[in-house]
């Protein structure tokens, strides 16, 4: 697994590096936002780390750029603890958001469980159905694209995930909770902040009218389900 450390301070990528890499991992080290998003464009990365506060191209407007081509787990680790800081992060499709000063252990720890979600999703244990449809929505598993109509829809990991849970389990109510505990699997580290944002930007995508949503629906007190009902003619 290669994974890319972008931070401007150099005892930090030195640290990530050599921690990474005594756990079996191959590290490359970015400087810059500019450096990192040239080196994700052009070798296999599986999983970046990534700061905030970067020179030249910052770790948010990276963020948006890697989510223009890749699904690829990033993870924030940065000084900027504020929580819109959190939120916006999470927003613009980060998987993770870790601050500084922070524990190598939680670090790897978090790490570990990205890459394992990921490689679960690219190499699914059995070739069960690759297709999931409901009403105009479809999600072909095996090439992790999903349609609205035969359109193209492009989804953030987290997004995707969260729109394929729903689709495999239409009409069922899931509270926060479950949502992320299925999702994101660190119970421990629940943010009812993170689903509400996740689910803000799912909808964005997948509806023709975020605020009066046809498919994810808002069931008060509850949680959200996938629920679409036929227009009558």
């Amino acid at each position: 697994m290669m994974i890319l450390v972008a931070d401007d301070e150099n005892d930090i990528r030195n640290l990530l590096k050599i921690s990474l890499e005594e756990n079996g991992y191959t590290v490359v080290t970015a400087e810059n936002g500019k450096q990192a998003l040239e080196m994700i464009e052009n070798r296999p990365i599986d999983l970046a780390i990534l700061d905030v506060m970067m020179p030249i191209l910052d770790g948010f407007n990276l963020l948006r750029k890697i989510r223009e081509t890749s699904t690829i787990p990033v993870i924030f680790l940065t000084a900027r603890t504020d929580e819109m800081d959190k939120i916006l992060g999470l927003g613009l499709g980060a998987d993770d958001y870790l601050a500084k000063p922070f524990s190598i252990a939680e670090l790897l720890a978090r790490v570990s469980a990205q890459l394992r979600r990921s490689n679960e999703y690219r190499e699914p244990s059995a070739p069960t159905v690759t297709l999931l449809t409901y009403e105009e929505l479809t999600i072909d598993t095996e090439s992790c694209c999903v349609y609205r109509a035969g359109n193209p829809i492009e989804l953030g990991a987290k997004e995707y995930k969260l729109l394929r849970y729903f689709m495999e389990n239409p009409e069922r109510v899931f509270t926060k909770q479950q949502l992320y505990d299925a999702i994101w699997d660190e119970a421990f580290y629940y943010n009812d902040n993170t689903v509400m944002v996740h689910i803000s930007r799912l909808r964005n995508k997948i509806e023709d009218d975020p605020q009066k949503p046809e498919y994810l629906k808002t069931i008060r007190g509850i949680g959200y389900k996938l629920h679409y009902i036929r227009p009558k003619r």
